[in-house]
């Protein structure tokens, strides 16, 4: 049976008890303390179920991210592309080309240059293919060393060590998985790379409409909620808009900077197209760990054939470099003061968005967590959860120092 409030006791006690003297305790001062104390259990009450409700939907948002992934990853990336392409349609405004038309030729811009993109991939990986014997004849001997050293080091283990005997007698078995196109073509990997292409093809239409419909959508989004909240919900979707503004920038800014180190190296290397290469070298770097290995392969490619040993480490190590210097010095600098988040909700926001939605999580997670952050910021109750993302007063004043 559950138990009632402190204050219902009391009076019950007392209704048992008789009346209390007046001069021992005063009628007034009894009803207070009962009052009080109702009042406190009610708080605990309503604490209790804030806390669970919060919980709860936290839960269920993320199992939305994780079964609706393709979709809203699709969504987040045509956000993305649209911030990116925002100040284009601007300046074709200032020169009196209408919204829709400016729009449109900034989707088709940024089509055309994906198509150059993937053309010039494409021929550097039949390129790299056409030197991979040779590359694959050079790998050979260095493996066939090790393999060599292995083995005498196999031999003379077994000269300490002599196998047991019946390992002497085992015949070697392998089983291999005979995996051709028929174990696949009618499976899921088909349906799964039709899905990912169909929804990939609503990108572009889906950017043109977020940029010609921008006011209209945010308009309608801040008239759906009541009266009295849509100038705080209009001023949050200003602060996510100017925090995506400085996202893009501060990302531009340090990608340019990888980009024009990137490409002198190659330059010096004589790397064909080294300006290109440069380009997309350095702005694969900025994507959250990945970057590495990602901005190592153009050069790899493009240099089979014409770079060596030494070479392939020198451009590895100054990547490297590049990577680790723009993410702790740069990075903070230039994007920390916008976004206002501490390394640890970062660090957990590319950890939970990579296992939600994969690669693509990497990429979105800083801009979502930010866009968290602020909506925690301006929404009553929710100022502690934005207190844990955000940094705190004293890593404020040391950056502004610097």
């Amino acid at each position: 049976m559950a138990s009632l409030p402190k204050w219902q006791e009391r009076n019950k006690r007392e209704e048992r008890q008789g009346p209390v003297p007046v001069q021992n305790q005063p009628a007034e001062q009894t009803e207070l303390m009962d009052l009080e104390e109702g009042v406190q259990e009610v708080h605990e009450e309503l604490r209790k179920a804030t806390i669970s409700q919060i919980t709860l939907t936290l839960l269920a948002v993320l199992a939305i991210c994780y079964f609706a992934k393709l979709v809203l990853v699709t969504i987040f990336t045509s956000i993305l592309i649209a911030f990116i392409l925002e100040p284009l349609v601007q300046a074709f405004a200032k020169i009196r080309i209408p919204r829709a038309l400016g729009s449109g030729i900034a989707v088709l811009f940024m089509l055309a240059l994906l198509y150059g993109l993937s053309y010039f991939f494409y021929q550097r990986a039949v390129d790299f293919a056409h030197q991979l014997p040779k590359m694959s004849g050079e790998l050979r001997k260095i493996v066939g060393k090790y393999q060599q050293n292995a083995a005498e080091f196999k031999k003379s283990a077994q000269n300490v060590i002599p196998p047991k005997p019946e390992e002497r007698n085992a015949v070697p078995v392998r089983v291999q998985d005979d995996k051709g196109i028929a174990s696949w073509v009618g499976g899921s990997e088909i349906a799964n790379f039709g899905e990912v292409l169909l929804t990939i093809a609503f990108i572009p239409f889906l950017v043109y409409f977020m940029l010609t419909w921008q006011e209209h959508a945010r308009r309608s989004m801040v008239r759906l909620f009541p009266s009295e909240n849509r100038l705080t919900v209009y001023q949050t979707l200003g602060k996510i808009s100017e925090m995506m503004k400085g996202f893009i920038v501060g990302n531009f800014v340090i990608g340019l900077f990888m980009s024009i180190a990137s490409g002198v190296l190659f330059g010096f290397l004589h790397l064909p197209y080294f300006y290109f290469l440069g380009l997309i070298s350095g702005f694969l770097s900025l994507v959250p760990y990945l970057g590495v290995v990602l901005a190592i392969l153009p050069p790899v490619a493009s240099g089979a054939g014409i770079l060596h040993g030494s070479s392939f480490l020198l451009i590895a190590l100054v990547i490297l470099g590049l990577h680790v210097f723009s993410m702790n010095v740069l990075y903070p600098k230039v994007i920390g003061g916008r976004l206002e988040l501490n390394p640890l909700a970062v660090t957990l926001g590319l950890l939970i968005w990579g296992w939600i939605w994969g690669a693509m999580g990497l990429i979105l997670a800083i801009p979502v967590v930010g866009a968290i952050k602020i909506v925690c910021d301006n929404v009553n109750g929710l100022e502690p959860f934005g207190r844990f993302l955000g940094e705190d007063g004293d890593s404020q004043k040391q950056r502004a120092k610097a």
